[in-house]
């Protein structure tokens, strides 16, 4: 969870620090203090309303951005031109040296595209729906405002080689393009679409580990008689905390972020997809299924990466996840005696039966 933090806390430095001119840490500084500020005092409902506008900026920003890309290179053809002048690879999905095979980049949508369901950050939006009906609105247009933005930053990532060549840094592509190809008060507007992708996941999470901190263990353990006066103090203090703990994790960032944060992905999804899943549409799940679970997949994603990466050819999520569903359907099966009457109130309350 602190290194998916830290990996968007480091984007949000280095977007500032492109754009300002600022040092790396000055930049880190001025992201860090903003967003504790208003998760803090906020709470979910500042998150929720950030995120909606932040939604709407990521989602014009990448239109206006890929526009701006395509003209500045000539047109498609012409990018692809170009692009195929320097290395015809470009133009394949396996790599500029064909380093990637089919079976890997396919495995790669279980990282970035179906595992996402486990992620927390995802599965705490979830219960933010007022009704069963703003859900299944949310399912329409969340799959198409997101498609639109993925297909769109990542056109912009191939066509802005051709645009703007040499740029060295992985993670300074996006504010150096649009500074590029816009008129700068139009790429000011523009750069805010990958801040508001980064402080929408960014609140979130902080919000996630202190909420979990205070209510799961402080409230629930420690002192169940706490006063709503204290609790709220106790958030806004473990937050803080949190934040310092996460600036001094990013001080030192890596070379190209997105590897940090894809890690950190695989690790959270390997976790908990099959508690949050199979939780929710197994009725002989339980608790002890979902901690083996979670134990298997993260010790596996953990091992295969430090002894056999990219098993089988395929991305190193897939086979954490598959050992973490046997360890889940296992455990769960073999312990269904325990607690029964309490697994019973629960399966009642869910399915009603």
């Amino acid at each position: 969870m602190f290194a998916i933090m830290a990996a968007q806390w480091i984007g949000g430095g280095r977007l500032i620090q492109a754009v300002t001119g600022l040092s790396y840490t000055a930049a880190l500084f001025i992201f860090a203090v903003v967003v504790l500020v208003y998760v803090a005092i906020g709470g979910f409902r500042a998150v929720a309303i950030t995120d909606t506008i932040q939604g709407i900026v990521m989602f014009w920003g990448t239109i206006l951005i890929l526009i701006g890309t395509i003209v500045a290179g000539g047109g498609v053809s012409n990018i692809v031109s170009e692009l195929a002048a320097e290395n015809p690879n470009l133009l394949t999905p396996y790599g500029h040296e064909q380093q990637l095979s089919a079976i890997y980049v396919s495995s790669f949508w279980i990282l970035v595209g179906v595992g996402v369901v486990g992620l927390p950050q995802v599965a705490v939006r979830a219960m933010a729906y007022k009704s069963s009906k703003a859900m299944h609105r949310a399912l329409v247009i969340g799959t198409i405002v997101v498609g639109l933005i993925m297909l769109g930053m990542h056109l912009v990532g191939v066509f802005g080689r051709a645009v703007v060549p040499g740029i060295e840094v992985g993670d300074t592509v996006m504010p150096t393009i649009a500074m590029e190809v816009l008129p700068a008060w139009l790429a000011g507007i523009v750069l805010a679409a990958p801040m508001a992708a980064i402080m929408s996941t960014v609140d979130s999470l902080l919000l996630l580990v202190s909420s979990s901190i205070v209510k799961d263990v402080y409230v629930n353990y420690i002192k169940p008689d706490a006063t709503e006066r204290t609790v709220k103090r106790l958030s806004m203090t473990i937050t803080a905390v949190l934040g310092l703990i996460v600036f001094l994790m990013a001080v030192n960032p890596p070379d190209f972020l997105i590897w940090l944060n894809l890690y950190a992905f695989g690790g959270l999804e390997a976790a908990f997809i099959w508690p949050v899943i199979m939780g929710l549409y197994w009725k002989k799940g339980n608790k002890y299924g979902a901690l083996t679970s979670i134990i298997i997949g993260v010790s596996a994603y953990i091992l295969f990466d430090l002894f056999w990466k990219n098993p089988l050819g395929m991305h190193g999520v897939v086979l954490p996840i598959v050992l973490g569903l046997i360890g889940y359907v296992a455990a769960s099966l073999l312990t269904q005696h325990r607690n029964m009457a309490q697994h019973q109130e629960v399966v009642s309350r869910f399915w009603g039966a």
